[in-house]
């Protein structure tokens, strides 16, 4: 267990993820935090106001030193990330993102953190074991022959083998967790960076309130995807940055689905039925990616368990609260 006495930094706290993660670790009763971000204060997804925020380009080695002074645990989730359509079309700043995790490494080898967690993704696993809507589940040591997500699933792959050298050569104890497709409320879910479930929530929200019945989906709506609920998330970076394992674990629910049903789906929190067009020429990723948790489960005894149906019409209400009252302030606004 962590001392809840002990210096933790969150970095990358102004993410969707990051940010529920300082509020868990205040909920557990670790109070000595430093939340950090490159974005400023104002877009960050959740600011707590118990922890130490500190606006940083974790980019730079020297504001690397500054994050973790004084720090005994270090979650890396900092990145340049999105949904595929950010992903596929910003390659160069996703693979910039190895700056962060390499200075942080050297920041905690030099200032003698006790524990390291690193952020990887199901994108460092090899295409070609992707290529089926039908995949069979993928397990840790897939990533290998090593053919990753060109960008940001190479950046993922090198940072894991830097963390692996670091604890080789220096001693610093690492945990690593593959996340694969974390939605929830409080998340993105417009603007080009939103995942797939966020996506969906937000035009399926729109098509009803406009009255027109149509949504638009990215490829056939026949790639699969499994999707894994921020709180499931958060509850598996404790528990594996807790544990005694230092390999890679997937992260992910083994709820396979397909993008058409997860459209189904949103259209059972309405009533409706939406017209349907598929964008063949958009973003898709590989065709079918899927959590396999059998490791999770032997090191954890434990593995994410929240339905897709619950996690995604929390999602979708708190999406439509949001839409709602914009909508609404700009009634205002007009009216004023």
């Amino acid at each position: 267990m962590l001392n809840p006495h002990d210096k933790i930094l969150v970095a990358g706290a102004g993410g969707f993820i990051g940010g529920n993660l300082v509020a868990e670790l205040l909920k557990r009763g670790h109070h000595n935090i430093r939340a950090v971000d490159i974005k400023p204060k104002s877009e960050w997804f959740r600011l707590s106001s118990a922890a130490e925020n500190l606006v940083l380009d974790l980019g730079d080695l020297d504001n690397c030193q500054t994050a973790v002074k004084e720090v005994a645990y270090v979650f890396n989730l900092a990145a340049d990330m999105g949904g595929m359509g950010f992903i596929e079309n910003n390659k160069a700043a996703c693979m910039l993102s190895v700056r962060i995790n390499t200075h942080l490494l050297m920041a905690a080898r030099d200032l003698g953190v006790q524990r390291f967690f690193f952020s990887s993704s199901a994108c460092v696993y090899a295409a070609g074991k992707q290529i089926n809507p039908d995949v069979v589940a993928l397990r840790e040591d897939d990533s290998y022959p090593a053919m990753p997500e060109d960008g940001y699933g190479w950046e993922k792959l090198f940072s894991e083998r830097m963390c692996r050298h670091f604890s080789e050569d220096f001693g610093l104890p690492v945990r690593i967790a593959r996340f694969h497709n974390v939605y929830g409320p409080h998340g993105t879910f417009a603007g080009g960076r939103e995942k797939a479930p966020a996506a969906v929530c937000r035009k399926v929200i729109e098509a009803e309130m406009s009255g027109n019945y149509e949504i638009e989906i990215w490829g056939d709506g026949e790639q699969t995807r499994s999707f894994m609920y921020i709180d499931d998330c958060v509850n598996g970076i404790m528990r594996i940055m807790e544990s005694d394992y230092d390999q890679p674990l997937n992260l992910g629910s083994e709820q396979l689905v397909t993008i058409n049903h997860l459209v189904d789906i949103a259209e059972g929190f309405t009533g409706i039925k939406l017209r349907r067009s598929h964008d063949l020429s958009a973003p898709q990723g590989v065709r079918g990616r899927n959590s396999d948790n059998t490791r999770i489960r032997q090191v954890l005894g434990w593995a994410p368990e929240i339905s897709l149906e619950h996690g995604l019409e929390q999602t979708y209400r708190w999406i439509y609260d949001q839409i709602a009252y914009d909508q609404a302030a700009k009634r205002a606004s007009v009216a004023v």
